[in-house]
């Protein structure tokens, strides 16, 4: 695999992003972005916080760049994508036990499809995330993509 490209003055956050998704293998990488495309339409307004971290990408939806306000992120992982819900996520009504995890914020959802966004149940815990939220997704925000951070040391993002 080429060395990444680092980064220039003209790279967009978009590009940054699109950078970021092709470390993984083409399936994850189609994932992710079929996922986020799905939440972009879903929160029109909401600012994307992008962290390309030690373990994961993680791309975090929420009303404004305060990391602390972010609702829900997709999270890519060598082998898989997950949807996290990011606040209060032990009170969220789930009757089907979709959610992983036993965090008292933080819990998660992991995506086999992009179309898994659009299961009703699913469809319930994203409408019950979004009315305990903090702060609310102004859906008239222009929205905007926000890099955050890129660790300079990453575990590999292709399963070996």
């Amino acid at each position: 695999m080429p060395a990444p490209k680092t980064k220039t003055k003209d790279d967009s956050p978009g590009t940054q992003l699109d950078r970021f998704l092709d470390k993984y293998t083409p399936e994850i990488a189609a994932l992710a972005r079929a996922c986020l495309a799905k939440m972009r339409a879903r929160l029109p307004g909401a600012t994307q916080l992008v962290y390309d971290n030690y373990n994961a990408l993680a791309i975090g939806f929420g009303p404004s760049d305060k990391a602390s306000h972010a609702i829900f992120s997709i999270a890519l992982y060598p082998r898989w994508v997950s949807l996290f819900f990011l606040q209060a996520a032990p009170k969220l009504p789930d009757p089907n036990k979709l959610l992983a995890g036993r965090g008292n914020v933080v819990r998660y959802i992991v995506l086999d499809s992009a179309s898994d966004l659009d299961q009703p149940a699913i469809q319930q815990l994203i409408a019950a995330a979004l009315q305990r939220a903090i702060q609310p997704i102004d859906p008239a925000a222009p929205g905007q993509l926000v890099i955050r951070s890129i660790s300079p040391k990453q575990r590999p993002r292709r399963p070996k």
